[in-house]
């Protein structure tokens, strides 16, 4: 029976372009599960959008001398043309801003204020004596208390990831302007998060789907006490708390972005003419996945089923796949030092095949990773163009050059055989990885596949055996066609593009997409005709790596 899978992805803040750390960390993974789901049959709903309401935009803002809505609609733009460029497949990619979002988190709001879930108190907040107002979290920075890092922020520590009270930093400053805030007293809604420990942690340890990292964090995370938290600040930019009186405050993106959830899944059932079908991800049957990074894990696990528990009603995650970091040449990633790929600039001049390829084999699933140009190169040289394109290209030319068609294979031998039942085990295998969320066993599984078929390839040597036994021939490079068809399927969650070329290769109707996660020995047809095959990639050049190199931190 299909299955229902909702794919919920981190939203990037609208504030600059993605970094191929975003990419790795949660984008690119959400999409290889969403294209698998897919595929298998389930129905799939993989949401995201923009944080237009995030500090980081209105700091933005402040430096360029711009609106916050400017600063929004310019990256929310972009974010549209990296996905589409760089196939991310989402059903919908929208935005905080919008009126949709807005009566969503105020309905949250106010339901758990009905409940007794919110409740007013004055809370010490920062106060800029130069800019005459009150700061939200991210315009102030200091050294964590916890593990000393300087550069923490005035909500989280992105070194230990603690989340913060901005009174705790020790050396408080105000990142517009450098000067010391006095704190002052301001009052705000605050979330009871501490009725919900009891619960949390009664849920959290009967999840032993979650990923080790992610469990442990978060049950750390409980038996330290959870605080109750203000949910709305002094701002002018964001969604107005709904409450009479407080119409100058607004709900504070921490609480009010993970709503972005539950409103972009109404969002689209609202587009697609079903406006109650969100009700079967939220409500019905239904596993849903949240992607990110580490960093966020905290308000996945804790924050927002606290919020869902409270409101009632509502699915709880089923799994935070959280990623560590990716990080460059052996160094973090820097937006601030320019130390980072983008993916704007990586797209206006590469395929996106070969980065889907390379994060995919680093993904930092359980440890950081590292991305080098040096090991793209190798990877897209070494493992794209000498192992799976050459399979392709030299199977396909072998086969239209010495038959013009599909060959017939006749019986088959013992070895081909086996190397039919290797796929088809292979295909099991990689499915079975990527519904676990375990991508990077998955790529290696279909890899393993295409080197066997090299080996195949070379043992059977077919450009010999076509000048005195064709029948042989003909068997060997039918195989080879066939576990080549296997393969577009297995990759094609990992590289769509280049997936779907091979298809069109092969001689082949429709869509890898449409096919569905499955593979007929028997599809391809002796006799029908072969297109001239084209390279599937391009080898690079080794001045490649010193060229990108020298762009980074300038």
């Amino acid at each position: 029976m299909p299955e229902r899978v909702l794919v919920a992805v981190a939203w990037p803040y609208a504030n600059g372009s993605i970094h191929l750390g975003h990419t790795a960390g949660a984008y690119l993974p959400a999409d290889i599960f969403a294209r698998y789901h897919r595929m298998i049959g389930n129905e799939v709903a993989m949401v995201s959008g923009s944080d237009a309401h995030g500090t980081p935009v209105t700091i933005a803002a402040d430096q360029q001398g711009v609106s916050p809505e400017d600063i929004h609609a310019k990256f929310q733009a972009e974010f549209l043309d990296t996905w589409e460029r760089f196939g991310i497949s989402f059903d919908l990619f929208t935005s905080t801003h919008t009126r949709n979002h807005t009566e969503v988190a105020q309905d949250m709001f106010l339901r758990l204020l009905d409940k007794g879930y919110l409740y007013t108190d004055t809370m010490s907040q920062p106060f800029c004596t130069n800019d005459e107002r009150f700061l939200p979290d991210r315009y102030v920075e200091g050294t964590c208390p916890h593990c000393a890092y300087d550069g923490a922020r005035g909500d989280q520590c992105d070194n230990c990831g603690r989340t913060l009270d901005p009174e705790e930093l020790i050396g408080l400053r105000c990142r517009t302007c450098g000067s010391s805030p006095e704190i002052r007293e301001t009052e705000h809604f605050f979330l009871k998060l501490s009725a919900f420990e009891d619960q949390l942690l009664e849920w959290v340890r009967k999840q032993d789907h979650l990923r080790p990292n992610v469990k442990n964090f978060t049950i750390g995370y409980l038996e330290g006490g959870l605080r109750d938290r203000a949910i709305t600040r002094d701002l002018e930019w964001g969604v107005p708390v709904p409450v009479e009186g407080y119409e100058n405050k607004r709900i504070y993106v921490w609480f009010e972005a993970v709503i972005g959830y539950l409103s972009a899944t109404k969002e689209w059932a609202r587009i697609g003419g079903d406006p109650d079908k969100w009700k079967e991800f939220w409500q019905g049957e239904c596993r849903s996945y949240y992607f990110m990074g580490k960093d966020n894990i905290p308000f996945h696990t804790v924050i927002w089923p606290a919020m869902l528990l409270g409101y009632g009603s509502l699915n709880l995650p089923y799994n935070v796949p959280a990623n560590e970091y990716v990080n460059l040449e052996d160094q973090k990633l820097s937006t601030s030092r320019n130390w980072a790929v983008w993916m704007p600039d990586y797209l206006d001049r590469y395929d996106p095949d070969p980065l889907r390829y390379v994060l995919s084999s680093i993904m930092p699933e359980t440890s950081d990773s590292d991305f080098s140009w040096a090991e793209y190169v190798r990877r897209n040289n070494d493992e794209l163009v000498a192992t799976y394109g050459n399979l392709v290209h030299r199977t396909l030319s072998m086969a239209r050059r010495n038959f013009g068609a599909i060959p017939a294979p006749g019986g088959l031998d013992e070895q081909s055989r086996a190397l039919l039942d290797e796929a088809r085990e292979t295909l099991d295998e990689t499915g079975g990885n990527i519904a676990d969320c375990r991508f990077r066993n998955a790529l290696q599984s279909a890899m393993r596949l295409a080197q066997s078929t090299n080996r195949y390839l070379d043992s059977k040597a077919p450009w010999q055996a076509v000048k005195t036994d064709k029948a042989d021939a003909a068997r060997t490079i039918w195989t080879s066609m066939t576990v080549v068809n296997c393969l577009k399927t297995a990759l094609f969650p990992f590289m769509p593009g280049s997936s779907e070329k091979v298809h069109t290769m092969l001689g082949l109707d429709g869509s890898v997409e449409s096919e569905g996660w499955s593979w007929d020995p028997d599809a391809l047809r002796p006799g029908s005709p072969l297109p001239r095959p084209k390279p599937l990639f391009r080898k690079f050049d080794e001045s490649l790596i010193e060229e990108e190199t020298a762009r980074l931190g300038s």
